[in-house]
């Protein structure tokens, strides 16, 4: 596969939902991946890439930072509240906005810093017991709480269950964010982008396909 094979992909997908070219941001998974993998689709002109922890994407990204003008980070795993402050100093988006008490310390984090973030609420569509996220009946509540705190919400986030359509995932996400006036949409990965992408997916989360599999040895 490859960078340049999923970004053509993702070219036909927009113009088959009827979508402008260029209207999907395609977030590179480099979590866990080797150096050199992922500076060799730095060095193909990519810019956005999604780390799953702080404490990786830390010692990985100042170094080719400095090295490569434009990088856009997003968090896309799970954010544990003693690691806010540095998650918001690094990432440019955050995608993982799960609880009441995370955006409580974020807002907090924002007023001191005086910035923060762009912010996606992660949404537990599939209500699985094992997996982060507000539930869809909770939703509304919590975009509610969160522009409360003035926090910056630009949308929603999902993984759907790896056993059901996930296109009747994608939909659910997209009623909600647009109940609630939200524009972007973070769903899709490598399997599913496409699909993604037919119910209005704004981001999608590409890692193997673009970069070959991961090795977790």
């Amino acid at each position: 596969m490859g960078l340049d094979d999923i970004t053509t992909r993702i070219r036909q997908a927009e113009a088959e939902a009827g979508r402008a070219p260029g209207s999907v941001t395609l977030i590179a998974v480099s979590k866990v991946q080797p150096e050199a993998r992922v500076e060799a689709v730095l060095e193909q002109g990519h810019r956005a890439f999604g780390e799953n922890r702080v404490q990786e994407a830390a010692g990985r990204w100042p170094p080719f930072q400095a090295r490569f003008q434009g990088i856009t980070l997003h968090l896309i795993g799970p954010l544990q509240t003693n690691k806010a402050r540095q998650a918001l100093e690094m990432f440019d988006a955050i995608h993982s906005v799960d609880r009441p008490k995370l955006a409580q310390a974020l807002a907090r984090l924002a007023q001191e810093a005086g910035r923060c973030p762009d912010l996606f609420i992660q949404v537990n569509t599939g209500e699985e017991a094992q997996k982060a996220g507000i539930a869809p009946g909770e939703t509304d509540a919590f975009v509610a709480e969160c522009r409360a705190l003035d926090l910056p919400v630009r949308g929603l986030m999902c993984i759907p269950p790896v056993d059901e359509e996930p296109s009747l995932h994608f939909a659910l996400l997209a009623k909600l964010a647009a109940r609630n006036g939200l524009s972007s949409l973070s769903m899709g990965m490598s399997d599913d982008f496409e699909r993604a992408i037919a119910q209005g997916a704004t981001h999608v989360r590409v890692g193997s396909a673009i970069f070959g599999e991961r090795d977790y040895g």
